[in-house]
């Protein structure tokens, strides 16, 4: 019955939609609206007073204008100058080891797992026991790390107080410092009052009340649900073209990705092992043998469980042909060449080619982003962890599915000019 009831919806936009309800998005797939907060977290997301040295916000790396990530493969953080493809690194220490994740309807319920390892959930995060109470979602929780990062936002030791309290492990310190700059700003004061009913005076506000607000604003700003996809499934059978039909019955059919991609968001919040190219940095982790940090072991970190190695997040395919580079470095700027790594992974993995990144060049950090990829015994140990088996499809049916992946695509989600802000309460410029 499993397998009959996914051929029927293998139809999707040709024949029956019986099953449609499955993947229909509605109002209840979202937390109730607050247009207060949203206001006061819109400032908020765009305010360089949230980093330690007050030079890089949230948007930074999550900019509208960017499909709410930065266009690049691995984040410049906090020391950089520009925004997106234009950003120079001269002043940072490294790159930031993963790619920056969009944030495209992340604030729908479904979501309770976040960051390409899942390591936050709305109960479970990097602080551990230090997690303040009171976030309301894992979104909200999200917004409480960035700000730690030394590389994202805080900045490096001995350059700020909110630095040295993350050098010393103290978050709570550091959250602390953040809500102080913020109650010393009046129009902020009197945002955080209008926003929530447990803030009186200045004194009131903690970075957990700028982290609620903050997902609320993301939740409501970035929800984008009205791609011919989903007009489909509510009755407009016009939308699609031929091509995107016969990629649609190949992503639901011969071509498997619903497997793992699966749901009204594309996505079954599981982790996988895929085998994306490993650049960059990495997050500190070795295999044996090795001392560099330059691996990444993906959910495994979280986990401590030697079988989730080199497994990342099932990405939500909402907006997906906006939101390169893919991978969870970045690997790959080319939709099409990133489809033909889930037909072929161990190919298209021995023959990756650097300049599919956008990576801002510089000599020293040049040198270390193929560290791990053309070391053989690192790169058959990607390959021995994947779970994905080759699938043949011709140019042609590729393309098609390419085409489908287009058609998940909002197009009032395109320009998001509306989303951003011209100043913030901080006075702090919001362009570099």
């Amino acid at each position: 019955m499993i397998y009959i009831k996914k051929m029927v919806f293998i139809s999707l936009f040709a024949v029956e939609l019986v099953f449609a309800n499955e993947f229909l998005v509605t109002d209840q797939d979202f937390p109730k609206t607050n247009a207060k907060m949203e206001n006061l977290g819109k400032f908020l997301f765009f305010d360089k007073i949230l980093s330690g040295n007050k030079n890089i916000s949230c948007a930074t790396c999550h900019h509208p204008f960017a499909a709410t990530g930065d266009g690049i493969s691995l984040a410049i953080g906090t020391g950089g100058i520009g925004l997106g493809v234009m950003r120079n690194p001269n002043n940072i220490k490294a790159r930031v080891a993963r790619n920056s994740p969009h944030i495209f309807n992340l604030g729908a319920l479904e979501f309770t797992t976040l960051f390409h390892d899942g390591r936050v959930t709305k109960l479970i995060s990097p602080a551990g026991d230090d997690l303040p109470l009171g976030l309301d979602n894992p979104l909200a929780v999200q917004a409480m790390f960035p700000v730690t990062s030394d590389a994202e936002m805080a900045g490096e030791k001995g350059e700020n107080p909110i630095a040295d309290a993350v050098a010393n492990g103290n978050l709570i310190s550091a959250w602390q410092q953040l809500a102080e700059r913020l109650q010393k700003i009046d129009e902020y004061v009197n945002l955080f009052i209008a926003a929530f009913a447990d803030v009186n005076a200045a004194q009131d506000i903690t970075y957990v009340h700028a982290a609620n607000a903050i997902s609320s604003f993301e939740a409501a700003a970035f929800r984008c649900t009205n791609s011919p996809f989903d007009q489909y499934l509510r009755g407009n059978h016009d939308v699609a073209s031929q091509q995107q039909i016969r990629g649609a019955k190949l992503f639901y059919g011969k071509a498997r990705c619903s497997s793992c991609h699966s749901g009204a968001f594309q996505t079954d919040h599981k982790f996988h092992a895929i085998g994306i190219p490993q650049i960059g940095p990495g997050k500190g982790d070795n295999l044996p043998g090795y001392n560099d940090g330059h691996d990444d072991f993906g959910r495994e970190r979280v986990t401590n469980n030697e079988n989730d190695r080199f497994k990342f997040r099932t990405p939500s395919l909402r907006q997906v042909a906006m939101t390169g580079p893919w991978g969870h470095d970045g690997a790959y700027n080319d939709l099409e060449q990133m489809v033909r790594h889930h037909l072929n992974p161990v190919e298209v993995l021995n023959n990756y080619d650097i300049s599919q990144a956008v990576l801002a060049s510089r000599a020293d950090l040049d040198k270390i982003d193929l560290i791990v990829h053309q070391d053989k015994k690192r790169r058959q140990a990607i390959i021995d962890a994947i779970e994905i088996k080759p699938i043949k499809l011709t140019d042609k049916e590729v393309s098609d599915l390419v085409a489908f992946l287009h058609a998940l695509t909002d197009v009032n989600c395109i320009d998001l000019r509306k989303t951003a802000v011209n100043q913030v309460p901080s006075g702090l410029a919001i362009r570099d």
